[in-house]
């Protein structure tokens, strides 16, 4: 037995409209005659139940959507889809060029830190909060001509620590790692993993500030943010630290594609 969304919608409508019309002509009636009305449309109610329940179990028998006989409240899509399609790929070509970037710097400083030297110039440039441009100037004159009275027209740079920009591109693509738009950030285990990291290399950035030689405790929680780090570029589809591919230098530029090519 075959039925179709449009036999659905008229036989819905018919009890509807049998309904409605019964009970304007009742109200119309004198009261002497409304009781044997009454019963009538009882009855004609009464039929057109049955009649639905007898559909309902035969649209079960050829599964006929739910959907259509009872429609759940509108709601959103734009979660998983956005997350899935959108979201994530754009995240790629914004954040994998700086996270890659952020990783050579990370594992070069592995040499320095067997040392234990904190004070070690490589350890200290990736702290600097001067030793990375974010953001580089941009001349602000008009069609090649400076309108500012002092000639200034150059800009100015924004400049951060490698580690404070490798900490926010981190952040950025783990969030972008997600099913739906309704679960908070710190329940998506990338943006979980990227937070452990941190919290390791906080306490590494603390011993460099100090710059102490022989700080093996510093050490140890380089060691744990490694382990970290691994997890974390398997969840956001990244090589693995010990691939060789973070050799090479990386542009933090937008990329134009999704891929790590």
């Amino acid at each position: 037995m075959k039925i179709s969304a449009s036999t659905w919608v008229l036989f819905l409508s018919a009890v509807a409209m049998g309904s409605n019309t019964l009970a304007f002509h009742h109200s119309q009636l004198p009261s002497s005659t409304r009781q044997p009305m009454e019963e009538s449309r009882r009855a004609v109610m009464e039929k057109a139940l049955a009649t639905f329940r007898a559909v309902t179990t035969a649209a079960t028998a050829v599964s006929l959507p739910s959907t259509l006989l009872f429609p759940s409240p509108a709601s959103a899509s734009g979660g998983a889809t956005a997350g899935k399609y959108t979201t994530i790929p754009i995240a790629k070509r914004r954040y994998y060029g700086r996270v890659q970037a952020g990783v050579h710097e990370f594992l070069a400083l592995g040499p320095k830190m067997i040392e234990a030297d904190m004070s070690a110039a490589t350890i200290q440039r990736f702290f600097d909060p001067q030793g990375l441009v974010v953001v580089e100037a941009k001349r602000q004159d008009i069609n090649g001509q400076c309108t500012k009275k002092d000639g200034a027209c150059k800009g100015k740079e924004v400049r951060d620590s490698i580690y404070n920009d490798m900490k926010a591109s981190m952040y950025l693509l783990g969030n972008a790692f997600r099913i739906n738009q309704t679960k908070a950030p710190d329940n998506l285990p990338t943006v979980q993993a990227a937070k452990a990291f941190f919290k390791e290399m906080d306490l590494v950035e603390k011993a460099a500030k100090k710059g102490r030689p022989g700080d093996r405790e510093a050490v140890g929680h380089y060691a744990a943010a490694l382990d970290i780090l691994d997890s974390y570029l398997d969840l956001v589809e990244l090589p693995p630290t010990n691939s060789g591919w973070y050799d090479q230098e990386f542009s933090r530029a937008v990329g134009d594609s999704a891929r790590i090519t």
